[in-house]
């Protein structure tokens, strides 16, 4: 698997905002989508999925499906992410096939260390700072953190994929990249930018240097 360096978290006041703000994204070439709806009927975030999957793929942009495994099963999204409150990733890979992606969430080292356990394709560790877009938020990490984490892994000899998340600025990405990151995961941050192709093209070159 390829590590996202831009995976958008979807974003809108409407599932049809949800919608039109991931096809803007995928139009501006991020890597991944993860769709991100929290207050709307099952059946809404049906039809959302099936279109916003439908779009990404004639994009070749991966679609991940946050929380449902079933909404993720149901419209062969290319994955599904699962936090802490969520159902096992364990139970993710009996229920999915074995290509599809599956994500966890950490904000410690033994939260890597137990999604690694349940072979994880990568993992969000965060939050950097304080973010708006998620309630009941973890323990901030910071870039202090983040080192601390991805150090005693390397002391482990585990090199997970991992995608640092919340409130996360463009500012913050040099400082991402040298401490090892794989990739950031964005919402409100890409919204705000005035070309928003040019900003995510931006991103991408710092992640791809540091690889050279």
């Amino acid at each position: 698997m390829k590590a996202p360096h831009v995976y958008y978290i979807s974003q809108g006041k409407t599932p049809a905002d949800h919608l039109a703000n991931i096809k803007k994204m995928v139009d501006a070439q991020v890597d991944w989508v993860q769709l991100r709806i929290k207050d709307a009927d099952e059946t809404t975030i049906f039809d959302i999925a099936n279109q916003a999957q439908s779009y990404c793929q004639s994009h070749d942009v991966k679609f991940i499906i946050n929380d449902s495994i079933n909404i993720a099963k149901a419209y062969n999204a290319d994955g599904v992410h699962l936090g802490k409150q969520d159902a096992q990733p364990s139970k993710a890979r009996e229920i999915l096939d074995a290509n599809k992606i599956v994500g966890g969430t950490a904000n410690t080292l033994e939260d890597c260390l137990n999604l690694i356990d349940q072979g994880v394709d990568y993992i969000g560790v965060g939050p950097f700072r304080f973010t708006t877009t998620k309630k009941n938020l973890s323990p901030i990490l910071a870039l202090e953190g983040y080192q601390k984490i991805i150090s005693e892994l390397k002391h482990l000899r585990q090199n997970p994929t991992l995608i640092a998340i919340g409130g996360i600025t463009l500012e913050d990405i040099p400082y991402l990249t040298k401490v090892g990151i794989s990739g950031v995961a964005l919402s409100s941050e890409l919204h705000r930018q005035n070309n928003l192709a040019n900003t995510i093209l931006h991103i991408k070159n710092h992640f791809q240097k540091m690889h050279l």
